[in-house]
């Protein structure tokens, strides 16, 4: 009697059922394996025949010994086993898997083990490659261990909440079966086509989601002993309230962000934190027995789970692209169904100012992989397009979006007619150049999208664009940008991606304050000042903008949009600072060509083809700042030489060290060629030397540099503007009222050449040791654009027929002997005008395209884009375009 009793116990019973069915249905898929470890945790917290530590190592072994067997049979059972294992296994599948696991083989034994469908073909891949048994035996078993304790965790939550075991136990059988339904609907739906299942492999984000889940429980146990104000009594409780927080995470507060957007706005996404903080301190105190003390509390247990939420989905990731596009796509939904006939799509990929020869040296070093491998297996092309003489992104980009950048005269430039100085990154100067140079027929009109652009290029689509800011305010903004920042708000939305990013944002300061200091120790020069605000703000361009576009342009691709153009400015601001070549300049180039190549790939998840493009908007030159190789400021420069007093001086300069500037004075005594013709004028005129224009009343809104001066500088052009003269200032006007300021100037060993406007021979360029007169040819001495490129005269030219030409344009002396000039800007590598490096962009572009002839001007390069897109199929847009606004935006 008692033998029969003990026969019938729960544990008699229940032990060899679980490790039994869990053994049987690892070798012969039939047995329902999940459900039967959560019915017998289910069972162990509700009475006391089972144990739970018990019941987890019998499902890990049974596991285990089931996985050993099947791998033993896949790898020495012959070629009838491996078919009787692989008889309901797509070959597909079972090849794809086949291919990753020679790369990543524990972590697909590991994650592998967690899917239903998922265990065998990963068992016939690891038996097929012959995968070391050393290796196997310790990775299965670890994964045995998850996949129970992921399962054993549902009949946990069950026997917490309901006291009857038959209950638990059936609630848990239900809950693992869910699990099952759901993973295998995600499997079938995520392999929509070939292409798509390669990147997103249904289920595995399922796997992570469930480890992910475990690993949080943990956390929130090891807060309930760390964390002062929060507490957990039940040890259930860490389990429910993690599920608790993937809720409120996932489903509850994209929710509440589309009220809360300005506030997500404005904190980068940290406010979120705050939100969810809130929400998680209101559902928690009402799960028994959890206590929270305050918002502050709640706010960090958020932000922990956060952070351990992104920390354990990468080190889980089998793929880094795969978690990253599935992302991206459970937001943008299923790719809608387009007709046969669709054009391909193209998604132009601007790397902000790299120029030509680094990246061809980049490319052979292996700093640009993914670009050497398009170019090595012939599918693109590498070549060069030569900017206009403004060298930066504001002309650049204009011109290449709308087919129009006349009178962007540099990245800044002063309008003498409204007394304002106009800037390409100020919103509302931007959408006032995008209002004169569109005419809605730009190159991403007719629902293309672009980010991180100055300019919108009329797409319906834009995010991070300076002209479509919305703090502009109705009636600025250029087009119908109902989506504008919608990059922003999708990505911020996730409080994963902010902690992941804002956690790559602090490593890249850290990097950034290291290679400073590595610069200064070292003596590397040239070098400028790197410290204040700059780490934070460079970390603004290299991370968290790049993610934001990035993720931005892979919702376009699921969207099917025609046309996508998006900056890279990261690469520009690093090089600004760092140097074109240097170590960490590069080294932000390479994170660029990851996305490239994450992109690349991305291609495939859309409902169309994909071409990409990558181009630069422009080089960099360079060189020592010109104010601390010379010892102080253009600006100071011209407006001491025009009779500014020291005190105005400084109201537009900041201070320089001066230390060598006597030696420049000495320098400048004897005078070249050009100076000396300039000094005979003068003096043949008879004009006094002291003869300097007198003060006339306040100056205006726009700082003077002297009484009627204005100058302004972009990057290696200074511009200068006499504001007591209506329209453009003659060469004689100049010398009569400043007899040295252009002898000085161009005498100057940080001067390269000068374009005045002459009353007898028209435009003029002045260089150390000859002239060269544009309307004419004439050229006196030594040419003095002969180092500037063979299109610098027709680009100056055309210049000078701009209606904001200042009165003086300088361009800064170019070296070709070391490729060097000094930018008027404090830069190590910089742009704006003729020189060396800063002209030539690069143009990588798919070898069926129409082939990139020589390119001259950004203007020339939208045409050959807008061939493209019509060679492809795209329609030509629309011949009377909506004029979207029609009045000039109004000063601030």
């Amino acid at each position: 009697m008692n033998l029969a009793l003990d026969l019938t116990t729960t544990s008699s019973i229940g032990y060899p059922v679980i490790f039994f069915g869990v053994l049987l249905g690892s070798i012969i898929p039939i047995v329902p394996t999940g459900a039967v470890v959560g019915a017998g945790a289910a069972v162990a917290m509700t009475t006391t025949g089972l144990s739970l530590p018990l019941v987890l190592l019998l499902s890990t072994l049974g596991a285990y010994v089931g996985d050993v067997a099947t791998y033993a049979i896949a790898r020495l059972g012959g070629d009838p086993a491996v078919r009787w294992l692989a008889r309901h296994q797509h070959a597909d599948r079972v090849a794809s898997i086949r291919e990753q696991f020679s790369r990543r083989g524990w972590q697909i034994l590991v994650v592998g083990r967690l899917l239903p469908a998922g265990r065998i073909p990963v068992l016939l891949a690891a038996g097929a490659l012959a995968y070391p048994w050393r290796r196997f035996l310790p990775t299965a078993l670890i994964a045995s261990l998850i996949w129970a304790a992921a399962y054993a965790l549902l009949g946990v939550a069950s026997g917490g909440i309901f006291d009857s075991p038959l209950v638990a136990s059936l609630i848990a059988t239900a809950l693992v079966l869910v699990v099952t339904v759901l993973m295998a609907v995600i499997a079938r739906h995520q392999h929509r086509a070939p292409d798509a299942g390669k990147l997103l492999r249904g289920g595995r984000a399922t796997a992570r989601l469930l480890l992910i889940w475990i690993i949080v429980t943990a956390a929130l146990r090891a807060f309930d002993s760390l964390l002062p104000g929060f507490t957990m009594t039940q040890w259930w409780q860490p389990t429910v309230c993690a599920l608790i927080l993937g809720l409120i995470a996932t489903v509850v507060w994209p929710l509440i962000l589309r009220i809360a957007l300005p506030f997500a706005l404005f904190t980068l996404g940290l406010g979120s934190f705050i939100v969810i903080g809130a929400g998680a301190l209101a559902i928690f105190n009402t799960v028994p027995g959890v206590e929270i003390e305050n918002l502050r509390t709640a706010v960090a247990v958020t932000i922990g789970m956060a952070a351990v939420g992104a920390l354990m989905s990468s080190v889980l990731a089998i793929d880094d692209d795969e978690i990253f596009f599935r992302r991206i796509a459970r937001r943008g939904g299923t790719p809608k169904e387009m007709p046969h006939d669709t054009p391909p799509g193209v998604v132009f990929l601007q790397v902000d100012g790299l120029g030509y020869e680094t990246v061809r040296r980049a490319v052979r070093d292996g700093d640009m992989p993914t670009l050497a491998a398009w170019l090595n297996e012939d599918t693109h092309t590498l070549t060069m397009w030569h900017t206009d003489w403004s060298s930066q992104t504001g002309a650049s980009v204009s011109g290449i979006l709308h087919g129009d950048n006349h009178d962007i005269l540099g990245f800044r430039w002063y309008e003498k007619d409204r007394d304002h100085v106009m800037a390409c990154a100020h919103p509302r100067d931007a959408a006032e150049i995008e209002r004169r140079h569109s005419n809605g027929k730009g190159l991403l009109s007719g629902g293309g999208a672009g980010h991180g652009n100055l300019f919108t290029g009329d797409a319906d689509h834009v995010t991070l664009t300076m002209s479509a800011v919305p703090v502009l305010g109705k009636g600025v903004r250029r087009g119908r940008h109902a989506k504008t920042g919608y990059g922003y708000y999708t990505y911020f939305a996730r409080p994963v991606n902010v902690v992941r990013t804002f956690g790559s944002a602090i490593v890249d300061i850290v990097r950034e304050i290291w290679a400073s200091t590595s610069q200064k120790r070292r003596g590397v020069k040239p070098r400028i000042k790197r410290g204040g605000f700059y780490p934070i703000a460079r970390s603004g361009t290299t991370v968290i903008t790049r993610d934001v576009v990035v993720s931005a342009i892979i919702e376009d691709i699921l969207a099917g949009r025609p046309v996508v153009y998006a900056d890279f400015l990261g690469y520009d601001e690093v090089a600004h600072h760092s140097g074109i070549e240097r170590f960490d300049a590069l080294a932000v180039l390479r994170g660029i060509d990851q996305q490239i190549g994450r992109l690349h790939r991305a291609t495939r998840l859309g409902p169309r083809p994909y071409y990409l493009v990558v181009l630069s908007d422009h080089g960099q030159t360079q060189g020592w700042a010109f104010a601390n190789r010379f010892g102080e400021p253009i600006e100071k420069l011209i407006g001491r030489l025009c009779g500014g007093e020291p005190s105005d001086i400084s109201k537009v300069t900041k201070p320089r060290n001066a230390a060598e500037g006597w030696q420049m004075n000495a320098a400048l005594a004897e005078g070249g060629l050009i100076a000396r013709r300039l000094r005979g004028r003068v003096e043949r005129a008879g004009v006094s030397r002291e003869l300097h224009r007198s003060p006339s009343g306040e100056p205006g809104e726009v700082a003077r540099v002297a009484p009627g001066v204005v100058v302004v500088v972009s990057g290696h052009v200074a511009m200068v503007s006499f504001t007591e003269h209506e329209g453009r200032v003659p060469l004689e006007t100049i010398e009569r009222e400043y007899p040295e300021l252009l002898p000085q100037l161009v005498d100057h060993p940080g001067v390269g050449f000068m374009l005045v406007r002459s009353s007898e021979f028209g435009p003029v360029v002045l260089g150390r040791d000859g002239l060269h007169r544009l309307a004419t040819g004439v050229v006196i001495g030594e040419d003095p654009l002969k180092d500037y490129g063979p299109h610098a005269a027709d680009l100056i030219r055309r210049t000078d027929e701009f209606p904001h030409c200042a009165d003086i344009m300088i361009n800064s002396r170019y070296e070709p002997e070391t490729q060097t000039a000094s930018p008027f800007e404090p830069h190590v590598g910089s742009h704006g005008g003729l020189g060396g490096p800063q002209t030539q962009g690069f143009l990588v572009y798919p070898t069926e395209f129409m082939p990139a002839a020589d390119v001259v001007g950004a203007e020339a390069l939208h045409q050959l884009f807008r061939e493209w897109l019509t060679e492809l199929g795209h329609p030509a847009p629309a011949e009377a375009a909506e004029e979207k606004v029609s009045e000039a935006v109004p000063l601030p």
